[in-house]
């Protein structure tokens, strides 16, 4: 944790990374990536790592140490019980001794000279005897109560050592005062990344494996337009012949497969490269060019519109096929269309989509292939392709909307399953969210940020 508080004072680095919080994806466990800072000139300082916000509350460890002190209260009880049992025991053990010891003097008398035994030798005997007889279970007793000391002695021991150790942990600050910093900090964050332009793909980082489930080919997304308090997941199994769609009300949920609810559409839909988009579904109309918006809140159609010219039913697919050819997708900017058109060679075409009605509000001619592309998505209005959907894929192309240029890149990532049937990118989350051979896994990206001043 000091390493943390230390990190809030001196970071400066220029890069910006895309984590999942929810997932293990941070530092540790229980540790929220907050993704820049502003220092006194304006400059962006980047990748503070802090515990989340519930962790710096004194609730879980407090809770924690007071059971514990609570017990170590309890058994000192128990043992002051037993003391003034044993020191009781004990002096009537004392009494008894000395009367023992006169016992063992008048047996060896006895032993010296048995002819001088008389008949009240023996009462007398006996009498001591009837008088020790209760000296023995409270011997037994004191050994007993001896053991169980010693038991609760070594026990109280090692709490001692446990109840330092955490003393030692959430002594050395005050939560509170983290707790206001780290509320100052995550302001400060959102002003800075308020300054912020749309990054560029600096690094493809992973895949995490989520699940392993459904056929080889399928989608799965969240909407990035949703709060991460209500981050639902969606999940639509197969390329072609489907119409269910299952929701999840969390990441857990969608690991653990408790599903919250279905939705049948009112048509099939085709490929894989479906979106998630302010709470409707877009996606791909089988066997047409046609775009359907599906609201989840009422679960009807909302808007529908034939996307022109656009190639479908596996004229221009990516190579792995599977009626891909038209994809999707949202990024920072909206919501777009990618897809081909004999008027553009079989090239990839970008649409920017209008949310509400699906009109194209503007496109842009690309000279990639889309038969040679093996998937894409876009960032910040940036189209960024891969080679291949098999082993050995890379980003190895790229075109800005913004400057309407394209260039080559070469940034690789580790095809784990060796079959990408979807890769889509979630801005909220920063993550790319791909379907790989059966498999549901993120990739973590690393976007280089360029910041606005005042004079720009």
């Amino acid at each position: 944790m000091p390493a943390a508080v230390g990190v809030l004072d001196s970071l400066l680095l220029l890069t910006l990374f895309g984590l999942y919080p929810s997932m293990t994806l941070g530092p540790r466990e229980g540790w929220q990536v907050y993704s820049s800072a502003q220092d006194a000139d304006g400059r962006c300082i980047c990748t503070v790592v802090a515990p989340e916000l519930n962790l710096c509350s004194r609730d879980a460890k407090s809770r924690q140490l007071r059971q514990l002190l609570e017990k170590v209260q309890n058994m000192s009880q128990s043992i002051e019980v037993l003391n003034l049992r044993t020191q009781r025991d004990f002096q009537y053990v004392m009494k008894m001794e000395t009367q023992m010891k006169g016992l063992r003097n008048k047996f060896r008398q006895v032993e010296e000279d048995r002819r001088t035994l008389m008949s009240r030798y023996f009462q007398e005997l006996k009498e001591k005897m009837d008088e020790l007889k209760p000296l023995i279970p409270v011997l037994e007793q004191y050994k007993t109560d001896a053991k169980l000391i010693s038991q609760f002695k070594e026990e109280i021991r090692n709490l001692s050592a446990v109840l330092t150790g955490i003393q030692e942990e959430i002594g050395a600050f005050d939560y509170e005062e983290l707790q206001h910093r780290v509320l100052g900090l995550e302001g400060r964050l959102r002003d800075c990344m308020s300054k912020l332009t749309c990054g560029k793909l600096m690094k493809i980082s992973g895949p995490i494996t989520i699940k392993t489930s459904g056929t080889r080919f399928g989608a799965w997304m969240t909407d990035p337009q949703a709060s991460s308090r209500r981050n639902r997941v969606w999940y639509m199994d197969s390329y072609t012949n489907n119409k269910i769609v299952r929701e999840y009300k969390s990441m857990a949920d969608f690991v653990s497969g408790a599903e919250s609810r279905t939705y049948s559409l009112p048509f099939k839909w085709a490929g894989t490269n479906h979106v998630v988009y302010n709470g409707s579904l877009y996606y791909n109309k089988y066997q047409s060019n046609i775009i359907i918006k599906y609201s989840f809140e009422t679960g009807r159609v909302l808007a529908e519109r034939p996307l022109e010219y656009a190639g479908f039913h596996n004229v221009y697919p990516y190579t792995w096929g599977g009626f891909s050819d038209i994809d999707l997708m949202a990024d920072e900017l909206g919501l777009w269309a990618v897809y081909a058109t004999n008027q553009n060679a079989g090239n990839i075409v970008i649409g920017q989509l209008d949310p509400d009605s699906l009109e194209i509000l503007k496109t842009w001619n690309t000279e990639y292939s889309k038969r040679n592309a093996g998937e894409s998505f876009m960032i910040c209005g940036t189209l960024y392709i891969t080679n291949s959907h098999l082993t050995g894929a890379k980003v190895y192309y790229s075109y800005s909307t913004k400057t309407s240029t394209y260039e080559y890149t070469d940034i690789p990532f580790h095809n784990q399953y060796f079959h990408i049937s979807m890769l889509d990118y979630n801005a909220r989350e920063r993550v790319l969210y791909a379907w790989n051979n059966g498999h549901q896994v993120l990739f973590n990206v690393t976007l280089f940020h360029i910041i606005k001043t005042d004079d720009s």
